[in-house]
């Protein structure tokens, strides 16, 4: 299989012209052009796909179980995963997540800093049974590993619909994913919809709404502080486990917890809850 990664990572234009009633003063902020996200090398690339080949077997297990804690003895549990026989099925793809410096900037056109930092990278795997899960990897000191599996294949399906000088991002706060392309915001899934409207919204536009959202919950707030994001407190963020429910700990803040405590970016907090059940791979 080969390394690719999805192109036109380079290159945003953020801001849009202004509006007819909008003063001439205004109309070059809003057009300024935003720096774009930091993409990985294919160094980088290469090396998570390998993390992710290597974690076949455990992939099986995971298939096998339907996201569930593993049942039965080891021997089962390999027999199991060896009849679904996993298998890599996309390229390794990076992961964009809404960037908390773009949340913090305090112009209006907030384009001191990208719209979105690189979270993490994806590769898509199927079983037998037509199974998909997302195997997320994150540089880890210096080398690449597995941090993650997802039910389903979210992450790679909307990062390879990026277009050419466009970025897809999501904003994992709401589950919401969008492409920055032109300057405007575009909705890619019924969350984003709902968010931007379903024609989207001027860069600017949208910088307004998540610092209307996130701007008073960012790293070394008294919200970060209370450690009540989503309403979990993590017990032990190395491992991503949390002191919530059983139903709790499938919540994307146990991704994103392991993520951060691999070094990975965009991690910075949660506030939400999700169905997809997910295993996390200690670092």
């Amino acid at each position: 299989m080969t390394f690719a990664v999805a192109s036109g990572l380079a290159g945003l234009t953020a801001g849009t012209a202004a509006t007819a009633s909008a003063s001439t003063a205004v109309a070059p902020t809003l057009a300024a052009t935003a720096p774009a996200p930091t993409a990985p090398s294919g160094v980088d690339v290469a090396a998570a796909h390998s993390a992710a080949t290597a974690t076949l077997d455990t992939v099986g297990r995971f298939l096998a179980a339907g996201g569930q804690k593993p049942q039965g003895t080891m021997q089962q549990q390999e027999a199991a995963a060896a009849a679904l026989a996993p298998r890599l099925d996309s390229a390794t793809l990076p992961v964009y997540y809404l960037d908390a410096a773009f949340v913090a900037d305090p112009s209006r056109a907030g384009t001191a800093s990208p719209v979105a930092t690189l979270a993490f990278l994806a590769t898509d795997a199927v079983g037998t049974s037509g199974t998909h899960a997302s195997v997320w990897a994150a540089k880890v000191g210096s080398t690449w590993k597995v941090v993650n599996i997802a039910q389903g294949s979210d992450e790679t399906s909307y990062a390879a619909q990026t277009r050419p000088g466009g970025t897809v991002f999501e904003e994992p706060q709401i589950g919401a994913w969008y492409q920055l392309i032109a300057g405007k915001v575009l909705p890619l899934d019924a969350t984003a919809r709902q968010s931007v409207g379903p024609q989207g919204m001027p860069l600017a536009d949208y910088h307004k709404l998540v610092r209307s959202r996130y701007a008073d919950k960012l790293p070394g707030s008294a919200y970060d502080h209370a450690g009540i994001a989503g309403g979990f407190q993590p017990s032990n963020p190395a491992l991503g486990k949390t002191s919530g429910s059983a139903s709790d700990t499938t919540a994307i803040l146990a991704g994103t917890a392991a993520l951060a405590a691999a070094g990975a970016g965009g991690a910075w907090f949660v506030m939400y809850r999700r169905t997809r059940r997910r295993e996390v791979i200690a670092a």
